[in-house]
């Protein structure tokens, strides 16, 4: 995959494409490593250093869709053979 640098300020950087900022999760402001190794510069994703507020953090997990298909299957199955 090539990219070209461009101009940003005084600085130069490069755009990431979009498959490359899906494949490793990557949001604005993420901080990546700049590795010089032998064979050429390597960027290299750096983990969360924080965590987040519980009622943030199952907010995030409700949005994706296997977690909301995993808690739809409980939700059915938690029911079953239970009267009230």
């Amino acid at each position: 995959m090539k990219v070209r640098i461009i101009k940003i300020g005084n600085s130069r950087g490069i755009r990431l494409p979009k498959k490359i900022i899906d494949l490793y999760g990557l949001r604005e402001g993420a901080e990546l490593e700049i590795k010089e190794e032998p064979d050429g510069i390597f960027l290299e994703p750096q983990q969360r250093r924080y965590t987040l507020p519980r009622e943030e953090a199952y907010r995030e997990m409700a949005a994706e869709k296997e977690e909301q298909l995993e808690w739809d299957e409980w939700d059915s199955t938690a029911g079953d053979g239970i009267d009230d």
